[in-house]
C-alpha cells in the first residue's frame, strides 16, 4: 500500500465527525480516533512497514506510550525486529511498579512510538520518565502529527521528530484535495 492509499484509508476508518475533547483539555472537529485504524491489522501492516523507515539506525529499544503507542510498537516491533518496552502514564503501585515494562532500557538508545501527538506534553513526561530509567532517548516517531506545536515542542527539547502525516495534510487527501499528496521527504 503507498503512502496516498494509507491516508486514504486511514481518513476513511478513523476521521471523526463532531467536536472531541483532547487530552490537553481543548476541543477539535477535526479529530482522527487512533483505535479505528490501530485495530486494522492490514493498515496496521502498512503503518509498521512505513514507520519503520522513520527509526534511527542503532535504535535497541521500542518504546510504545500508553494507550495508542501499544499496538504500534508491538506491529513495530514484529516489522524491525527489535525489543519493545510499554511505558505507563504513571508507575503502578503494585506489580513492577515500573513505569516501563518489557524490555530492558538502561543504557539503550530508545525511539519512542506514538498514535497522535497534539501538543507533546505527554511525549516529553514520558521521555523524562525513561531517561530517569536510564534509556537514552533521541527520536519520537508517530502516525499522525495533530498540532504543530507538538512538533516544535519535542524539537525544542532537542528530540528529533518524525511523523507518517500531519493532520491537515490526512485531511486533505481523505477530502480529495487537489494537493492532497503526502510529504514524501519524511
Amino acid at each position: 500500500m503507498d503512502k496516498q492509499m494509507m491516508a486514504e484509508e486511514i481518513y476513511k476508518l478513523a476521521h471523526w465527525n463532531g467536536e472531541v475533547r483532547m487530552r490537553s483539555g481543548a476541543t477539535s472537529d477535526n479529530y482522527v480516533d487512533p483505535y479505528r485504524f490501530e485495530s486494522d491489522p492490514r493498515l496496521m501492516g502498512a503503518i509498521a512497514w512505513e514507520m519503520s523507515t522513520f527509526v534511527p539506525v542503532g535504535t535497541q529499544v521500542l518504546a510504545g506510550l500508553e494507550l495508542g503507542g501499544i499496538p504500534l510498537v508491538t506491529v513495530l516491533s514484529l516489522e524491525t525486529r527489535l525489543p519493545a518496552v510499554f511505558v505507563r502514564l504513571k508507575a503502578q503501585q503494585y506489580g513492577t511498579g515500573r513505569v516501563a515494562e518489557g524490555a530492558e532500557i538502561s543504557g539503550k538508545r530508545v525511539c519512542v512510538v506514538k498514535d497522535i501527538v497534539s501538543t507533546g506534553m505527554q511525549v516529553l513526561q514520558s521521555v523524562n520518565d525513561l531517561r530517569a530509567a536510564g534509556a537514552n532517548v533521541t527520536d519520537v516517531v508517530c502516525v499522525i502529527e495533530q498540532d504543530p506545536e507538538g512538533r516544535r515542542n519535542i524539537e525544542a527539547a532537542g528530540l528529533r521528530f518524525h511523523a507518517l502525516f500531519t493532520l491537515e495534510e490526512l485531511t486533505r487527501i481523505g477530502l480529495g484535495g487537489e494537493e492532497g499528496k503526502p510529504n514524501m521527504e519524511e
